[in-house]
């Protein structure tokens, strides 16, 4: 593990959740004190250097800030080491766009933190959307707010850092979105957006609002918000309307409710431990927990999604949505 903060801690559990079939190796983070809590409560070793982490693993969760990620792939990818890293991939196209060429270019299994492809509520929602019954997407919209994270549980202060963390909620936290958007509906041409700055970090903008056309005809609007209301952690509304049913997702990003609605009036709405066996045999295709399928991976030799060349394909369509923003005018995702 390089990085023992909240998000290594996150994948920590769910290896140990998910019974992965892996030994702890070492950790290190700069401050030296968290790595050795982390240690203490997973049972990795603390190291105290990167080299000496990669010295001693076979595989490796990149979980520090940003602008550290393109680095730290490539010091892994040199040693044959398979990383998992977090999400986004860089701070610019231009630092993801290298460092997929990298992973691909060294033969390593890749996977990123794009958690949200195992929810049980997004994956049964993208079946009642490909479901033929509902017709073609015609519209998407998609609310996405939390409190700013360099504060309360998140403690996550670099992101107040325009060097470290590369630009604001569009980039740091709906990067989740637009995966969900290409995850949901399809492929982005062409996107219109427009950002705004309220807490004034420099290029760290906390309000951005997308209009977006996809290349399947259907339209969509993504607004992503970093405000100061600590009663809302991390919250999405997503309703999709296609030609003969509408589904929305709302409340918890994995255990819904998920509801939808059909043109004779047919309704549905699964949430908690029912939406979770609902949704089990559409996860059995893929994996229910994205860290063990991590390990199986690195196991079997074999690649596992979402891979970096997945990523890559939304940092794309941010990179877009920041150049719209930049000019005021449409701006099409390149290929």
């Amino acid at each position: 593990m390089l990085g023992a903060g909240l998000i290594a801690t996150y994948h920590s559990k769910r290896l140990r959740e998910g019974q992965a079939p892996c030994g702890r190796a070492g950790v290190f983070d700069p401050d030296r004190g968290r790595a050795e809590a982390f240690a203490a409560a997973s049972g990795h070793t603390v190291c105290a250097t990167e080299d000496e982490v990669l010295d001693g693993c076979d595989a490796v969760y990149v979980c520090t800030w940003t602008s550290e990620h393109p680095r730290q792939v490539a010091q892994a990818a040199e040693r044959g080491i398979h990383v998992f890293c977090e999400k986004p991939l860089g701070t610019s196209l231009a630092a993801a766009t290298s460092m997929t060429e990298t992973v691909e270019r060294a033969g390593i299994v890749n996977m990123v933190g794009l958690v949200l492809r195992r929810s049980p509520a997004f994956v049964l929602a993208q079946s009642l959307i490909a479901d033929e019954r509902a017709g073609p997407v015609m519209s998407v919209v998609v609310r996405d707010d939390q409190y700013i994270p360099i504060q309360g549980h998140y403690g996550s202060t670099w992101r107040a850092d325009r060097a470290l963390v590369g630009a604001g909620t569009l980039l740091e936290h709906s990067i989740h979105d637009v995966d969900l958007l290409r995850f949901l509906v399809g492929d982005i041409d062409t996107v219109a957006t427009f950002t705004a700055n309220h807490h004034g970090y420099d290029g760290v903008e906390d309000v951005a609002t997308a209009t977006i056309r996809f290349t399947g005809g259907a339209l969509g609007t993504l607004t992503s918000v970093w405000h100061d209301n600590l009663a809302r952690p991390s919250l999405r509304r997503i309703e999709v309307l296609c030609a003969t049913r509408q589904v929305v997702v709302t409340g918890d990003d994995w255990y819904g409710p998920v509801t939808w609605t059909d043109s004779d009036g047919t309704t549905g709405r699964l949430e908690g431990t029912q939406l979770v066996a609902a949704a089990a045999p559409l996860l059995a295709e893929r994996g229910v927990n994205a860290d063990v399928e991590f390990v199986r991976a690195v196991i079997d030799g074999r690649a596992v999604q979402p891979d970096f060349a997945t990523a890559l394909a939304s940092h794309r369509v941010v990179d877009a949505m920041y150049a719209s923003a930049g000019t005021g005018a449409l701006a099409r995702v390149p290929g």
